[in-house]
């Protein structure tokens, strides 16, 4: 295994340069030197804005749900890590993450995802009464998730859940309902996790099989390709539909195609036994994500 893939952590980031030696264990906790899965949290609420939104979407409520998803991943992150600290030091890319290496405490680790969680709530008590209800109703998802891969080879799917609540969330803020759009959406989001985070599995897959975790990864192995494809045409096909449904106008279809083709070249491209590759082609979905969010706004504003 190279020196790349060895761990998670990254070396040299603005976490090592900038803040006390003693937060820092606390930020890579929270995953706060690794923003690509605050993208991925973030991007399905700001593709529900835009849906929603009858013309330019509110910048306000785009702040607080950035805002909101940077915390409250760092909540769900530390979660994951108290309940999965036991896997992570046996596993060579989680090693040497603040719990299992023992820079935090489980104890500590409990308090800092409450403090997390409470400026979460903070932020999600500035929605609509409906939007409160809707975004409270996705803690349970946050707290089953992580129990998932002990006992299913479909934690993707349990994680798309949870990360693709957002699409609901974000219409309720907009407009203090769910409608059919919102749906379409959230379940397009679904199997856009079921994409990504199969390629990122792919990463850990030798060391998972090893310790009992089960993954997409494990479960479809050298023929992960084809499902890639499968999952990634099910969510465009559903994103068209969610357009369709809120009277998108001709642009977001133009920029869905671009995503489109964004989606399949990682299927095409991917090398499922690089972990370097798959890292790569995981954050790539970050640029999938931004065309999304412009074709939902285009299709408002044109």
């Amino acid at each position: 295994m190279s020196e790349i893939s060895a761990s998670d952590i990254p070396k040299g980031n603005w976490v090592e340069r900038l803040l006390p030696a003693g937060l820092r264990p606390y930020a890579r906790m929270a995953r706060f030197d690794r923003p690509i899965g605050t993208w991925l949290l973030l991007f399905p609420c700001w593709w529900s804005l835009g849906l929603a939104a009858e013309g330019w979407p509110s910048m306000y409520l785009f702040v607080l749900f950035g805002l909101g998803a940077m915390v409250m991943r760092g909540a769900g992150c530390t979660f994951n890590d108290i309940t999965d600290r036991d896997f992570d030091g046996r596993v060579a890319r989680t090693a040497d993450r603040p719990i299992p290496s023992g820079a935090v405490s489980v104890t500590q680790a409990v308090i800092y995802m409450g403090a997390l969680a409470l400026i979460g709530l903070a932020i999600l008590m500035q929605f609509n009464r409906f939007a409160v209800i809707v975004g409270a109703a996705s803690l349970l998802l946050i707290v089953i998730y992580p129990f998932m891969k002990r006992v299913t080879y479909w934690p993707q799917f349990f994680l798309g859940l949870a990360f693709n609540w957002g699409a609901l969330l974000g219409w309720a803020a907009v407009r203090g309902d769910l409608g059919l759009p919102a749906y379409l959406l959230y379940a397009a989001g679904i199997f856009w996790t079921l994409g990504y985070d199969t390629i990122y599995a792919h990463q850990d897959k030798e060391d998972d099989a090893l310790v009992g975790i089960k993954s997409l990864a494990i479960k479809f192995g050298s023929a992960t390709r084809p499902y890639l494809y499968i999952f990634y045409a099910i969510a465009i096909a559903l994103m068209a539909a969610s357009g369709w449904a809120a009277g998108l106008s001709w642009p977001f279809y133009a920029l869905l195609a671009a995503g489109a083709v964004q989606l399949a070249w990682q299927a095409r491209d991917i090398d499922l036994d690089d972990p370097v590759d798959c890292l790569v082609k995981f954050k790539s979905n970050r640029l999938f994500g931004w065309l999304l969010v412009a074709a939902m706004i285009a299709g408002r504003v044109v």
